[in-house]
This record gives structure tokens, sequence and C-alpha cells, in this order.
């Protein structure tokens, strides 16, 4: 598990959200709990993207803080490993 920092601030008509500490995890939404719901989505598909591109993730740096931010608290990251097997009709290993 990957802790980042996640922030939260109220803008007119919704709930802004970012993980400082994840380059490009952002989004919006009209309130607290959806945007909480939707950033923690974003990060996961960005984590997903990074490392399908053989990128590294972001390292967490909890020390980062933005003074307008409403709200900071930490966002978690769980990694997950899975294993994929492709299968081509008509290859026969022979032994």
């Amino acid at each position: 598990m990957l802790t980042y920092k996640a922030i939260y601030r109220f803008v007119d008509g919704g709930v802004h959200a970012e993980v400082l500490d994840f380059p490009g995890v952002m989004t919006c939404a009209e309130n607290l709990p959806e945007a909480r719901r939707l950033l923690a989505s974003a990060m996961v598909d960005m984590a997903e993207t990074c490392l399908s591109l053989g990128e590294p993730l972001p390292q967490p740096d909890l020390t980062l803080t933005d003074p307008d931010a409403d709200i900071e608290e930490p966002i978690y990251l769980l990694l997950t490993a899975a294993s994929r097997v492709n299968v081509t009709p008509g290859q026969a290993v022979a032994a």
C-alpha cells in the first residue's frame, strides 16, 4: 500500500480534488463524497497507465501541502498482482 496526499478545494458548484504527489491525478465533483470516489478511481487509472507503460509510480511525499486546500488527507493506493495468460489456437508445443 502506498500513501499519497489528497487535497480538496470547495469551489462554486462543487469540489476540486487532486493528489499532490501523483502528477495528473485530479478530478471535480458536486460534493465531497463523490470527489473522493472519483479521485480514488483516477489514481488507480493513472497507476495502471504508468505500470503498463513501464514507468515507475511517483514516490509518495506526505510533506507536500497546499495552503489553498480546504481539506488535506491521505489517500491509499493498494497494489495487487495478477497473471494473464493468452492462448492462441492452432499453436502446439512439441514435448
